[in-house]
């Protein structure tokens, strides 16, 4: 297969691969291997897999083409290459969340997410790398090498979804599963040019991660996690969520989704007038956080040049009016981990685990700090319904910064501003502290040709609002003719 070729099927969205495997235009055993002749190509630098299985998705599309052969219905996500997390449980396949303590974990059970999409139809390409259980916002752990950015390998490609934002941005897959407790699909979209969507609370279920009371590390942040898609179009976020949700009795927080045409509500986005009169309150800062010049000057521009200009929202500049939650946050999620299990983790194993995880686990922590964390947490929900009374989406940036040189949790300083190396993720947990629906899209490039992210909050459970105007801006500012260089 000549190179133009292959990077035509790498590059095709999720919902043409679909279509052409039903026409019989093209097999599915033709799409993997255009996808797994670019991970050769690519992996050996960005190291978006930590754990490859290129014979189990070809066992997958082998048995899909025989399928189809016989005349069987192809299924939603039919000859979809996917990457899973390493977060998420894979029958069969390791899964060591990026930590040393799980190396040879090999879990019986798949994560329903997973179950659902093999049942659609997609292939299991492999596991993608993450940080330790999650507990940072870029793609590093002591377990394998650093994850790189496509659109710059000395850079960050965010996370915790590293390697599935760098997998689909570089053209590997389409579409990948991540996962989301407090930025982990909305930053690495942002910073790698993706469409994140973290859907509202209970919307996809969350089972076994967050739920098995057997494994410390794995079994926190109920409360706070959300599982959703990083892919390169709206379409194909939408196509994925319609698989994904749904009620499991083993979540207890799901939720009915009878109220939801993920589909239909993407493309209902992509007619001329669909968000006009859209009340939309843009906040640059949220008041509070340092904005790198570059992001804040890239917003804007996508926030007035295509929100209110071309698409006819009402945008309004508003100030939430709550304090930095960013502590409360942090001890929440301490509050919902297993800290006994944890603790007694880093006594048998500290010196392979990660020293910011092994320092956060052996703080002083007391009850008053997780109570006072929830207090905080209500007050932030009765904020944010207050504003969400008066305007139907939030915008903000998605990150405060572009992408970071690796093997740092972040910058020290943002415009000139002394911050925390956890500032940058600031516009993004208040999302996960009140549940609501929230997608990053691209807004823009900076002058160095890095990404900047776009966020859309939606009110409690409107996630159709959400789509929707995603689905608008990449219409009038297209995005997908960007690709990462080489």
């Amino acid at each position: 297969m000549r190179t133009s070729e292959r990077n035509e099927l790498c590059y095709l969205p999720a919902t043409e691969i679909v279509a052409r495997i039903g026409r019989r235009e093209v097999s599915p055993v033709e799409i993997l291997d255009a996808g797994l002749d670019r991970m050769r190509e690519v992996e050996p630098t960005l190291h978006a897999f930590c754990t490859p299985t290129p014979d189990l998705a070809r066992a997958q599309a082998i048995r899909l083409g025989d399928a189809l052969a016989r005349g069987e219905a192809p299924g939603p996500l039919a000859g979809v290459p996917m990457g899973i997390k390493d977060l998420l449980s894979t029958a069969g396949v390791r899964t060591t969340s990026g930590s040393w303590v799980y190396r040879d974990f090999v879990p019986e059970e798949d994560d329903i997410v997973v179950e659902r999409s093999l049942a659609a139809g997609a292939l299991c390409v492999g596991k993608t790398n993450t940080s330790e259980f999650g507990y940072s916002a870029t793609g590093q752990n002591n377990l394998f090498p650093i994850t790189r950015n496509p659109w710059n390998p000395a850079l960050t490609p965010g996370g915790s979804s590293a390697g599935s934002a760098a997998a689909v941005a570089a053209g590997i897959v389409p579409v990948a599963l991540g996962s989301d407790g407090g930025c982990s699909v909305r930053i690495p979209a942002a910073l790698c040019g993706l469409v994140g969507f973290k859907p509202s609370m209970g919307r996809v279920p969350v089972y076994p991660g967050c739920r098995d009371e057997r494994l410390p590390g794995v079994s926190g942040w109920e409360s706070l996690e959300h599982i959703g898609p990083l892919t390169r179009t709206v379409g194909d976020a939408a196509l994925l969520l319609s698989v994904l949700a749904g009620p499991d009795p083993r979540d207890r927080h799901s939720i009915p989704c009878g109220d939801i045409d993920w589909i239909g509500a993407a493309r209902t986005g992509e007619r001329d007038g669909a968000v006009a009169g859209l009340r939309v309150g843009y906040s640059p800062d949220l008041g509070y956080l340092a904005v790198d010049p570059q992001v804040r000057a890239v917003v804007d521009r996508a926030v007035h040049e295509v929100l209110e200009q071309q698409l006819g929202c009402h945008v309004e500049t508003v100030v939430p009016g709550w304090p930095d939650p960013a502590a409360a946050f942090s001890a929440l999620i301490v509050a919902e981990t297993d800290l006994t299990g944890m603790r007694r983790m880093i006594d048998e194993h500290g010196e392979h685990m990660s020293p910011h995880l092994v320092a956060w686990m052996r703080e002083d922590w007391t009850a008053q700090h997780f109570t006072d964390a929830n207090i905080i947490r209500k007050s932030l929900v009765n904020a944010m319904a207050r504003l969400m009374s008066r305007i139907d989406v939030l915008v903000t940036p998605t990150s405060a910064v572009p992408a970071f040189p690796i093997g740092s949790h972040g910058p020290s300083e943002i415009d000139g501003r002394p911050v925390s190396d956890s500032a940058w993720i600031g516009f993004n947990y208040p999302a996960n502290l009140t549940g609501q629906p929230a997608a990053s899209i691209p807004a823009g490039w900076t002058e160095n040709g890095l990404p900047v992210g776009l966020q859309i909050i939606g009110r409690h459970l409107g996630d159709a609002a959400v789509l929707r105007l995603a689905a608008a801006v990449e219409r009038v500012a297209p995005w997908s003719q960007h690709r990462p260089p080489g």
